[in-house]
């Protein structure tokens, strides 16, 4: 099954993008999703449409459990709660190519036949992933194992081995798939061919784009940026707020979006739980001691990752290594407290290895150039720091004062190393140490001269810990009484008003959470809360308060507060966002209206307008730049210098930041070519880009997809 691998890799990669696989779904069956008490009872069947076809529950889950069987078959266990989104995102894409992408295909005619399939696995246009999957030992494609690699399949499974049974499926069917996709690749080339084979760059446009990229101007421009009037001297009017909206208004689309408050009831572990789960660290610690089997005693009752495990020297955790003389075989020590966890440890073996590990602290001095003379004032220097701290200076300070690397700021601390990881005259100097201290003088290496600090001798102990580690978790007494306080909070209240108004007498922090979309899946500081929103589009109506919903470490209530309907945003809505604009519109005209009654040279209305004028130059302007010098991006300002002849000013502009005046000194138009075929081909390139992108997107569009899953997931 040398290909399963293989496969696991490149099957995914197109698949959500473009085409489907054909299998055979099967439904979930838990009363969960069907019959009485199914969480869908009396409520519409449907999770979207695409292109004019309802798309069921029951339709849409099989393609989930599709995606996820094949998750698992790759990874080798189930979807967690991280990856289960992206794989029913997957499905979702998947039935959009099923309903919407491949009719297209089929309204073209576009199809693969069983022989164009043959000749991409085993004839004379053999696929590249087929190629690299059978090469022989020269790195040739094997053609004759592709052939015994599928009769494998055509022949009865393996029987008396349920391993090698389990094997023969997996290849089976991951080969089924990958043939498929195959075919399915090959027809949306082919679709893709038909359109982009269409695409055509005149010779006009490669001259037009020549220029663009040739052709340059030199201009002289006076500047005032926006911020020149004072907020406070423009007050739009709400009509010329409407103006704005109603000329603008492809701008301000909206999709659904819902708004809420929130109160979050956290589930924290109280002291009597804490000191419950001491009391049974204490238990365990002392039945630790009698214990034959010290890593089966901690694999079943520690909740930590790592409760069997060898440590070096270097390490070992920190509240053990503090006080290295309680390591000893069959000592339990604790239970102590760390990182919110009780831990008691059993030292089960000590033992050696090959590798030593030491710590030290050093300062670098490093040397200017490579100059006998320059190594001999580093090292001088070196030296007196040394007398320094063998006088009583403290070493981190020195270190800090003059260390020249990244330990200077650490009070040269090193940490622990291991042999092999610094320059040998470096660590010669620290393992050969019979004591910890500073050493007597200075070590020269490559990189200067080191002042060291040996503040733990070489070692090469290690230690076989048994671990078990106890987290401080709420205990169900602790969480009940969590729950019960949110229950009692939403017991009898309804709307917004009320919903805040006893937060404030409970003294409980309200949180906001505006404008959520469809697909949010995370709510401010609550993280994971999908159920939260697919409540809100559910259910929801502005005033109408939430059940309790159970999130991992709180309670938590919510009220709907507003909402937004796909369409256009509402004016009000807009008017935040709107008001700076027009405000700069406004301050346009008065900029423009002072330009225009000044008389003279660039220099000579800046003067007279005031010290937020200034005048620039660009030698070098070319039209597909689109900013210009102190202005910024700006394609406006540049078409109007290209569009003016040599030696002529514009009228006073409004640009995207400012009013501008435009001198154009000298266009240089760049000389005709006899060939604009490399210009041609980069616009065409680009343009198949675009359209190689753009296909899918199109079809979507057109293909009045509507996404209602956020009802039920």
């Amino acid at each position: 099954m040398a290909l399963i691998g293989t496969l696991r890799e490149k099957m995914t990669k197109f698949v959500v993008a473009f085409i489907t696989l054909a299998l055979g779904a099967f439904i979930v069956g838990s009363d969960l999703f069907s019959g009485p008490n199914s969480i869908f009872s009396g409520d519409s069947n449907n999770v979207g449409e695409i292109s004019g076809k309802s798309i069921s529950r029951e339709e849409y889950q099989s393609f989930v459990q599709e995606r996820e069987n094949n998750y698992i078959m790759s990874f080798g266990r189930q979807p967690g709660e991280r990856e289960r989104p992206t794989l029913q995102q997957q499905a979702w894409e998947l039935l959009i190519v099923e309903h919407s992408i491949k009719p297209q295909f089929e309204k073209t005619g576009v199809k693969v036949t069983a022989d164009e399939v043959w000749d991409m696995v085993q004839g004379k246009n053999v696929d590249e992933n087929v190629k690299q999957s059978f090469t022989d030992s020269a790195g040739n494609f094997d053609r004759k194992r592709v052939v015994d690699y599928i009769n494998n399949f055509n022949s009865p499974a393996p029987v008396g081995n349920q391993q090698m049974l389990a094997q023969w499926n997996e290849g089976k069917y991951r080969w089924t798939l990958f043939q498929k996709e195959l075919a399915l690749g090959r027809e949306r080339i082919k679709y893709e061919n038909l359109l982009i084979k269409t695409n055509y760059v005149t010779e006009a446009e490669s001259e037009r784009d020549y220029h663009t990229q040739n052709d340059v101007a030199e201009v002289k421009y006076l500047y005032v940026p926006f911020y020149a009037i004072s907020d406070s001297l423009v007050k739009p009017t709400d009509s010329q707020l409407r103006d704005y909206f109603n000329k603008n208004k492809e701008k301000y689309k909206a999709k659904e979006t819902r708004s809420l408050s929130y109160i979050g009831f956290s589930i924290v572990p109280s002291p009597t739980d804490s000191t419950k789960l001491r009391e049974d660290a204490i238990k365990i610690a002392a039945d630790f001691k009698t214990v034959a089997d010290d890593s089966l005693f901690a694999v079943s009752n520690s909740e930590g990752a790592t409760p069997y495990l060898n440590y070096t020297i270097s390490t070992l955790p920190a509240s053990l290594s503090k006080d290295n003389t309680q390591i000893q075989v069959g000592n339990v020590i604790g239970p102590f407290l760390e990182d919110g966890n009780y831990k008691v440890v059993k030292v089960a073996k000590i033992g050696s290895d090959t590798v030593y590990s030491a710590k030290a602290s050093h300062i670098l001095i490093k040397w200017e150039n490579e100059t006998v003379e320059a190594k001999k004032v580093a090292k001088e220097k070196a030296r007196k720091i040394l007398s320094d701290i063998k006088g009583g200076a403290k070493f981190a300070d020195k270190a800090r004062e003059f260390g020249t690397d990244g330990t200077a700021s650490t009070g040269g601390d090193l940490g622990w190393f291991s042999s092999g990881k610094m320059v040998k005259p470096f660590e010669k100097a620290v393992f050969d140490a019979t004591r910890t201290g500073l050493l007597n003088d200075v070590i020269e290496t490559a990189f200067g001269y080191h002042l060291i600090d040996v503040t733990n001798l070489k070692n090469n102990t290690t230690y076989t810990l048994a671990t078990v580690e106890l987290a401080i978790t709420p205990s169900d007494e602790t969480q009940n009484a969590a729950y019960l306080k949110a229950q009692n909070f939403v017991a009898g209240i309804s709307g917004v008003d009320e919903f805040k108004e006893k937060a404030k007498k409970e003294n409980l922090n309200v949180f906001e959470a505006n404008d959520l979309g469809t697909a949010e899946r995370r709510i401010g500081n609550l993280g994971e809360a999908r159920q939260v929103i697919t409540w809100l589009f559910r259910e929801g109506k502005i005033g109408k308060v939430s059940e309790v919903f159970d999130l991992d470490d709180s309670y938590v209530v919510a009220v709907m507060t507003g909402e937004t309907e796909e369409g256009y945003k509402a004016f009000e809505k807009t008017k935040e966002e709107i008001t700076p604009i027009v405000k700069n519109q406004l301050k346009g005209e008065k900029l423009i209206e002072k330009l225009s009654a000044q008389k003279g040279t660039l220099e000579e209305i800046a003067s007279a307008f005031g010290s937020d004028a200034s005048v620039n130059n660009s030698s070098d302007l070319k039209l597909n730049s689109n900013t210009l010098p102190s202005v910024g991006l700006d394609a406006k300002a540049v078409g109007v210098a290209f569009s003016l002849e040599n030696g002529k000013r514009s009228k006073p502009f409004a640009g995207e930041n400012g009013v501008l005046i435009i001198e154009t000194t000298t266009k240089t138009v760049a000389p005709s070519v006899g060939d604009y075929t490399i210009f041609k081909n980069q616009l065409l390139q680009g343009l198949n880009g675009k359209s190689s992108f753009g296909i899918a997107q199109a079809i979507k569009d057109v293909s009045k997809i509507e996404d209602k899953r956020y009802k039920f997931f």
